[in-house]
């Protein structure tokens, strides 16, 4: 009777783990077509003079899209201007200063913020800034950041233990000095991960960029004037008539996924082994 009971549950093991292994890949399976689909569309465009010269006249084969991968760039940079300070310090309120009821309210409305469409971010920005320019494309990026920066702050200190807390209080540490050179440290890791997927999630998008970059075949020498990006110049290759700019549409995708990819093993090798340590 045991030996057929051992068996049973060996099998009901061994089911199980391999319908987990089945879900792992059907995660994995979308990355990876999308992945060789890129490459197989894209990697013949893709060379030195495509991630150097700037594009040409729409009848004229060849040139690149330099101005869009540095565009790109910029509007993240100008983003995380706005976006991680605000949002790290959100975040750090909600966990260990606000009230429970107020704390509610801003949960909430972040909740709420991260579910709204990234193309009424670009309206309301380009009615506040009323004109395309980098700046306008950065706070509307950064606007999109916030919500999501704050909930990972925040959902990554909650998970530091109490006692770490108790133990500074003990000790007549401050409270602010408590949150900086204990908490944060501790959820350092985590805080960066959030704002990976953050700037990962908005360095993507097109629909607030169509409002507030509007694009620009040139270098950009003046933030206040319309800015190209790769998502933008992505879109407009892909709706001309010609199929030079339809591979180069195909390459421009590829080093965007690239680049995303390369943000999160950069930021995961640079914290890989890094133990947190208590303040002294």
């Amino acid at each position: 009777m045991n030996h057929w009971y051992h068996r049973w549950r060996k099998l009901k093991s061994s089911g199980v783990s391999g319908l987990c292994l089945l879900c792992a890949l059907a995660v994995m399976t979308p990355l990876a077509l999308v992945f060789f689909h890129l490459l197989k569309a894209g990697a013949s465009s893709l060379d030195l003079a495509f991630l150097t010269q700037l594009p040409t006249p729409p009848a004229e084969p060849g040139g690149g899209m330099a101005n869009a991968i540095v565009g790109s760039a910029t509007l993240l940079g100008l983003a995380g201007l706005v976006g991680i300070p605000v949002g790290v310090l959100g975040g750090i309120y909600l966990s260990e200063f606000g009230a429970r009821r107020r704390n509610w309210a801003v949960r909430f409305a972040a909740d709420i913020l991260n579910g709204t469409p990234s193309i009424v971010w670009g309206i309301v920005v380009y009615a506040l800034v009323v004109g395309y320019s980098a700046y306008a494309a950065g706070l509307a990026l950064g606007f999109m950041m916030i919500p999501l920066i704050i909930r990972a702050t925040e959902e990554m200190m909650a998970l530091v233990p109490n006692s770490y807390r108790e133990a500074a209080f003990a000790l007549g540490i401050p409270h602010w000095r408590i949150v900086l050179n204990i908490v944060l440290k501790t959820a350092g890791k985590g805080i960066i991960t959030g704002i990976l997927l953050a700037a990962a999630r908005v360095t993507g998008e097109t629909a607030p960029l169509l409002f507030t970059a509007f694009g620009n075949d040139l270098w950009n020498r003046n933030l206040s004037q319309p800015i190209e990006a790769l998502p933008l110049k992505i879109f407009n290759y892909a709706l001309s008539p010609y199929d030079d700019r339809h591979r180069q549409a195909w390459a421009g995708a590829l080093v965007l996924i690239i680049f995303v990819l390369a943000l999160n093993i950069g930021v995961r090798v640079m914290t890989r082994g890094r133990a947190p340590r208590l303040a002294r």
